[in-house]
């Protein structure tokens, strides 16, 4: 596996000055990105320990999922392998996720896959839910709201823990981590190694993940430098397909994949990639009203799926056909692997400066993607000879990206707090061939001018926000397949957002009221573009208009009530459906002048009651509803996913023992009253035989399952 060094870079962050305790030097750069409490953004806070609450192996998707306006879904149908989330209706290749300030997005999808690199959240420290474009961070626009790992705070206690975790469907969490605590006070270590297997819900959608994270850092009073490793390993079987609604009623469980292998499905129709992250972290302190930080990172991944595929044409794959003496076979049945081989490098900086009344952050950064698409066959049917080496495509692809923002916090009065946000984004994207269009070459450029500004009014225990902000998106890579003369544009987003928050000792409620105006945005109308597959298309307007109300109270010392609830309203304006006429050839239209945008429940809502009835006892039940989501925008209930509700409860015990410093267990059961519920599916309508015919295909989940885990600290 190749390296790169990525030292020397520089950049920068701000804040107080250094006390003598060195555990107080903080993450700058995270504080860099992170929204400060009095900052005028829709945010969620979620601290280690309730983190901790929540982690039974599943993956980060199900953890969120009971902050505000979050939809969670899962191929295998019980969180564990790929999963998948929404905020505001918006999916995760328009959420930006960053870890440690570093971007995660894929840089060509956009999208986000943390089964790569599984069990992170036992590594965090604290995770930032924005929703809106929330603030600048690094990589991909923030169309729907941003995700923020940190996991480079200071443990300075020494510690061992051992979390095991077993539950329903052949479900294991095993953990070990190592925290060192501060040596000669200013050296530290954090170790990590997770393994989490699972067979699934739905038939073979089995997960084997494998997880390390090591960490290494020298804090002195003015100054810290540190380095993270951060790898995992995957193996999923497909589960991706999803079911068909027939079959949905009478076979929950049934697995499209690796069914065009005669007889019994093929065995390893599935889904491999490792992923690596070298992280490298200089902060230091300027003097009692500056600090920066510098931070240089590489991501290395490489992996490929496995199909068997009946009937193939071998000409496709730049095969020879087969000549027995006597005919001339053109097809087979082969299998073969689909490869994805990239490396992700660049820099992120950043300069901050503090006085009483006034924050600044100066920063930026620049980084580069380089992909390699490629396609192997390593099986035939018949006696075909398979030549060294071949690949029946490869297509590469480089994406360079650079930006610069200014944050400016201004206290002019001692209730009034001013915020400005500006960034200015550089995105330069080759595209060298696609699998199905070798020849079709993109190149395009985009720069970005995004600003953002608001103003926070504080008075006690309140406190009221408003906000206003521009985000700018590039199109992803399958977008660009949509030929020379269809290039999509880029899409932008007008955020406006106005909040009011109370503190009191004994709870908090907030609402936020919010309309999100988006221009050029991108999606699904059942076209198809020059190379005969089904792309986006750039529809004018569309809107999401919503409030978000969340509330909690400490009804009595042993008490805790929580809730939050988000109504929305969804819209996309003059849309034209495209649909195929097997009849006639080509395509039809329908035009809508407004229809529900796919995947965007006007409603959705939690709540929990947490009892203690001793300190050491904690019971807990909660409630998750998701209304009715469009498949499509046509808002045709025959493309629909029903509303849902799913309970939860979960009793977790600490015992003290003398040989240990803690031992915790848990009882957790999801689902509790099996409910049938799907939270994500797809659909596709045509003509045939003078009818209009529509498949819808689902993403089940699974009934009622049980959790159970123990820790023990030494």
């Amino acid at each position: 596996m190749k390296q790169l060094c990525l030292l020397g870079l520089m950049a920068c962050t701000c804040f107080k000055s250094l006390a003598q305790d060195t555990t107080l030097l903080s993450p700058v750069e995270v504080s860099a990105i992170r929204a400060a409490d009095n900052a005028p953004i829709a945010k969620t806070n979620l601290t280690k320990e309730q983190l901790a609450e929540r982690n039974t192996g599943q993956d980060l998707p199900f953890i969120l999922l009971l902050t505000p306006g979050v939809v969670s879904h899962s191929d295998a149908g019980n969180g564990i392998g790929y999963t998948g989330l929404r905020i505001r209706g918006t999916d995760a290749s328009r959420i930006n996720f960053t870890i440690n300030g570093i971007p995660y997005n894929d840089a060509e999808s956009q999208g986000t896959f943390l089964v790569n690199i599984p069990d992170l959240v036992s590594s965090a420290g604290n995770i930032q839910i924005q929703r809106g474009v929330g603030t600048t961070s690094q990589g991909t626009g923030s169309f729907g709201g941003g995700v923020h790992i940190s996991t480079n705070e200071v443990h300075t206690e020494r510690a061992l823990l051992l979390n095991n975790t077993f539950g329903s469907y052949g479900s294991m969490k095993n953990t070990i981590q190592f925290h060192s605590g501060l040596l000669k006070k200013k050296f530290l270590t954090d170790v990590r190694l997770s393994n989490i297997q699972s067979n699934g819900y739905i038939d073979r959608a089995n997960s084997s993940l494998q997880s390390l994270y090591a960490s290494l850092a020298m804090i002195d009073r003015k100054q810290s430098l540190r380095l993270n490793i951060i790898a995992g390993k995957e193996k999923t079987y497909q589960a991706w397909y999803g079911i068909d609604e027939t079959t949905l009623r009478t076979n929950r469980t049934f697995n499209a994949a690796g069914t065009e292998k005669p007889g019994e499905p093929y065995e390893n129709e599935t889904d491999n990639y490792r992923q690596t992250h070298y992280q490298l972290f200089y902060n230091r302190g300027l003097n009692i009203r500056w600090k920066m930080n510098v931070t240089g990172f590489l991501t290395r991944g490489i992996g490929y799926y496995e199909q068997y595929k009946a009937g193939e044409t071998l000409s496709n794959y730049q095969l020879p056909d087969y000549n027995d003496g006597t005919n001339i076979f053109t097809e087979s049945d082969l299998v073969r692997r689909l490869y994805l081989d990239n490396y992700f490098f660049g820099n992120v900086f950043s300069f901050h400066h503090i006085q009483a009344k006034r924050d600044l952050i100066v920063g930026g950064g620049w980084n580069q993607y380089n992909g390699a698409h490629y396609g192997k066959v390593v099986q035939v049917q018949l006696p075909v000879t398979i030549p060294q080496r071949h690949r029946w495509y490869d297509n590469d692809v480089v994406k360079r990206e650079q930006s610069v923002y200014g944050k400016w916090t201004e206290r002019f009065h001692p209730r009034w707090q001013s915020y400005v946000d500006i960034q200015l984004r550089r995105v330069d994207y080759e595209i060298n061939g696609f699998r199905n269009a070798p020849g079709l070459n993109q190149r395009n450029d985009y720069l970005f001018l995004n600003p953002k500004a608001g103003i926070t009014y504080r008075y006690a225990k309140n406190k009221w926000y408003a906000s206003i902000a521009k985000a700018s998106k590039e199109p992803n890579r399958d977008d660009f397949e949509a030929g020379i003369n269809e290039t999509p544009r880029a899409e932008t987003l007008y955020d406006t957002e106005l909040g009011f928050e109370q503190q009191s000792k004994k709870g908090r409620w907030a609402v936020n009221a919010y309309y999100m105006y988006y221009r050029n945005q991108l999606v699904l109308t059942g076209k198809i573009n020059d190379v005969g597959a089904y792309t986006r298309t750039n529809i004018p307007v569309s809107y999401r208009l919503g409030i978000e109300l969340e509330g909690s109270v400490m009804l009595h010392p042993k008490l805790h009530l929580s809730s939050n609830v988000s109504i929305s309203r969804n819209r996309i304006k003059n849309f034209t459906e495209y649909l195929d006429d097997y009849d006639n050839g080509g395509q039809v239209t329908r035009f809508y002048s407004s229809g529900n945008l796919s995947f965007s429940p006007d409603i959705t809502g939690m709540w929990m009651v947490q009892y203690k009835p001793i300190p050491s006892l904690t019971i807990e039940c909660t409630g998750k509803y998701v209304g009715n989501q469009y498949l499509d925008n046509t808002s045709n209930k025959n493309r629909q996913l029903d509303a849902y509700y799913v309970q939860d409860a979960r009793i977790a015990k600490v015992f003290k023992w003398e040989a240990v410093k803690e031992l915790s267990s848990f009882i957790q059961v999801q689902n509790m009253f099996s409910a049938r519920y799907e939270p994500n599916g797809y659909t596709f309508s045509y003509i045939y035989d003078n009818n209009l015919t529509t498949e819808n295909y689902y993403f089940p989940m699974a009934p009622i399952q049980v959790f159970a885990g123990i820790q023990v600290q030494f």
